[in-house]
């Protein structure tokens, strides 16, 4: 992305741009043939356009959501020929695909072409890094690239739509889904949402090597309280607006016409039964065109929530608050007939559900090509080739995030010394993929152990011990561990979390190492060797002990299918690490949520005052490695910044420009990044915001000057009113290497 496009992609204006216009002129070309359908339809065969039941005909992955996915065939062939099914999820093959999809089209009174969708997180047989992972890269070439593999391997496997790209901001590092998403600044979710909306879509939507992308989950669900998953929400318009809908209004202008609803409640309605969300907002005044599908019978759970009195009420509330498709409850199927026919429902917000559905599968070009995705050649011919392993692997590595670098301990050479790799992840191949990888081909999986092997000159020099298990200790774990480290002249801790830890469902109360790795790296630790860490994860952690104090620390996250080969690139020094955090690793998990852009309330904690300050009592009020931090192999230093201007004119724009130099003797990338901060506001403001980055590449001891333009648009926030506003004052500026230091200025906007 160019610098000028960076800068806008700050800016909080709400005006959405309409979806492409290949894919309008797509779905208009079946205007008619869509109503001449919605006028034929019987009451049970609308219910059924908007109805989504997992597939039983090809291949699934084990249970990934609660209660058990119904596998009769027979069963679901009948309601597709009874037309009582419009979509199917969660299977993949093209073959099956052609037989289910000809079950609709040939045997079915409409022939009404099916939907497939599937949860592509990140990656189908090849798996990519987890999203938080790839956010590290800081590279939206990267995130679109990868998107565009996975949705030509989904699409070559008979599917039409994914179930991503998550963009919830996450600011709990206790929530689980933290993982899935782009961490937490509002910036970064933008334009990584935008990235992998445009790469699983491509060029044209029709082609049979693009997905349907899905933004979710709407809204707000990445703001759980204590970061409970599926808890509620509660929160000021003004932090809707300008935290957490930004993202998938990026998602939206991108091309997205599909957006998920959420689990939770948000300000005691729960968001699958919101009409002011879904409605006012999503349509009337964005003008979204697509079609909402609901989360995993989070429509029916509109009675847990206590906002529904039974599964007919719920799925009245559900289809007339703008949920247009209903996942695997059923509830649709059962009751809207009835519902329309007591005059419960309108026909006409029923016929505007069904529409939204055929025009999406216009959009699909489902009626032109209803078998697109079904060939089994293209499906062996793309799925897993060897283009996707390359990219794979360099993702991975730009992916990893260099914490700590204590007297250039890293790279390791790869000849003449003896490594000892201990920890539950040196030799594990079933937490390489990371959660949300249903599909993923488990054969294809390099681990650390392999990575290294065969990156090494000797490979004998290498020692592999395990240790411990992820969450239990192993009998004689420690001592064989001690005994490797003793005799090796540099250890590589492979600790932390596995892909369950970090997962749907799997909040933390504190998010810490679990006991048995940590007694393992305490052993480890004492035995005096220089101590690497590899740290697996899908959320920042609280450091400790020896962990926190080893000599480098590399968070890997879940690297993907070629996560040790990609590791061992960075490790050895083959490729330097690039990586920036997305989150911010506090010193402990009581500081949660944590988040760099914060407010400074009215007693803000100063440098020379503690007493009577909003701070902790164990902790000053930063984080252990703040948002945007990492290291390369060579140190950077800063320049001063230098303006333009001491003022940035209404209607103007004020550069803003600093020298960074690499003083080092290995070439390094740095991520130069520009934060404000509003002094004086009509509502508080935070204390820095992301509003662009920018990397330059450094030659030892060569120095290059970061410039960026910046105008009154990047400095809106949402206002009293819920409109972008900002007014004439003076703002703080940062160019710097993280969220959390570098060089400051300041400037006046003038009216």
């Amino acid at each position: 992305m160019t610098r000028r496009t960076l800068m806008a992609a700050g800016s909080m204006g709400l005006a959405l741009v309409a979806a492409p216009r290949a894919l309008a002129r797509r779905a208009d070309s079946h205007r008619e043939r869509v109503e001449d359908l919605i006028a034929r339809m019987t009451l049970q065969e609308k219910a059924g356009q908007l109805t989504l039941f997992n597939d039983p005909f090809r291949w699934r992955p084990g249970n990934v959501n609660p209660g058990d996915f119904d596998t009769d065939q027979e069963k679901t062939a009948q309601q597709i020929r009874d037309g009582h099914v419009g979509a199917l999820f969660n299977g993949i093959g093209a073959e099956q695909a052609r037989y289910a999809q000809r079950l609709a089209l040939e045997e079915s009174r409409l022939g009404i072409p099916m939907l497939f969708a599937a949860d592509i997180i990140h990656g189908l047989r090849t798996t990519f890094p987890v999203p938080l992972g790839e956010a590290a890269s800081w590279d939206l070439d990267l995130a679109e690239r990868t998107a565009r593999a996975a949705a030509a391997e989904g699409g070559a496997s008979g599917i039409h739509q994914t179930y991503a790209p998550m963009v919830d901001v996450a600011r709990d590092q206790r929530w689980g889904r933290v993982v899935e998403g782009a961490g937490e600044d509002v910036l970064l979710n933008k334009l990584f949402a935008a990235a992998r909306t445009r790469g699983f879509q491509g060029d044209d939507l029709a082609d049979p090597l693009s997905l349907l992308a899905t933004p979710k989950h709407f809204a707000a669900y990445g703001a759980a309280e204590a970061g409970l998953d599926y808890n509620t929400t509660d929160m000021s318009e003004q932090t809707l607006r300008g935290v957490h809908l930004p993202p998938f209004q990026s998602a939206f202008e991108a091309g997205a016409l599909c957006t998920m609803s959420a689990f939770n409640d948000l300000n005691g309605v729960p968001t699958s039964g919101n009409h002011w969300l879904l409605t006012e907002v999503l349509r009337d005044e964005w003008g979204f065109t697509g079609f909402v599908v609901s989360d995993y019978t989070s429509e029916r759970e509109l009675i847990a929530h206590g906002f529904a009195e039974d599964d007919r009420d719920a799925a009245r509330i559900a289809l007339t608050a703008g949920v247009d498709m209903s996942m695997q409850s059923g509830i649709y199927l059962a009751h809207i007939p009835d519902l329309v026919e007591s005059g419960d429902v309108a026909m006409e917000v029923l016929d505007r559900a069904v529409r939204r559905v055929l025009m999406t599968k216009a959009a699909l070009g489902l009626f032109d090509n209803p078998y697109r995705g079904a060939d089994p050649e293209v499906e062996r011919r793309v799925v897993g080739s060897p283009a996707h392993r390359d990219l794979a692997r360099e993702a991975g590595r730009k992916s990893v995030v260099l914490l700590k670098n204590e007297n250039k301990l890293l790279p390791l050479p790869k000849a003449g010394k003896r490594i000892a790799l201990i920890g539950p992840f040196g030799a594990d191949r079933s937490n390489v993929f990371g959660p949300w990888s249903i599909f993923a081909d488990r054969e294809m999986g390099v681990t650390f152990e392999e990575g290294f092997r065969a990156a090494l000159t000797d490979a004998s020099l290498l020692t592999v011990v395990k240790g411990s298990d992820v969450e239990a200790p192993l009998d004689g774990g420690i001592e064989a561990a001690v005994a490797a480290a003793r005799d090796a002249d540099v250890v590589v801790l492979a600790v932390g979390e596995s892909h369950n830890m970090s997962a749907e469902a799997q909040s933390r109360v504190n998010i810490v190492l679990p006991a048995p790795q940590q007694a393992l790296a305490e052993a480890v630790a004492a035995v005096g060797k220089p101590v690497v860490v590899l740290l697996k994860t899908g959320r920042a952690l609280e450091l400790s002990g020896a962990v926190k104090d080893a000599g480098a620390i590399m968070v890997t996250w879940f690297l993907g299918s070629e996560e040790g080969a990609a590791a061992a690139d960075v490790i050895f020094g083959d490729h330097a690490p690039i990586g920036r955090l997305p989150i911010s690793f506090s010193h402990y998990s009581g500081q949660q949520p944590y988040y760099y852009s914060r407010k400074a309330t009215g007693r803000p904690e100063l440098p020379e005052e503690s007493e009577y300050k909003a701070r902790f009592r164990e902790t000053s009020n930063t984080a252990l490695y703040p948002f945007g931090h990492g290291l390369g192999y060579a140190p950077v230093s800063y320049g001063e910044i230098v303006l333009g201007s001491e003022t940035l004119p209404w209607d103007g724009e004020l550069t803003a420009s600093v020298s960074v130099t690499n003083t080092g003797d290995r070439p390094v990338d740095e991520v130069v990044q520009l934060y404000v901060r509003d002094r004086v506001a009509s509502l508080t403001q935070p204390e820095r915001l992301l509003k662009a980055f920018q990397r330059v590449t450094l030659a030892p001891g060569e120095t290059v000057e970061a410039a960026f333009t910046l105008t009154r648009q990047d400095l809106l926030f949402i206002g009293r009113d819920m409109a972008p506003t900002v007014e004439p004052g003076w703002f703080d500026l940062w160019l710097a290497p993280n969220a959390q230091g570098g060089p400051h200025t300041q400037f006046r906007l003038v009216r």
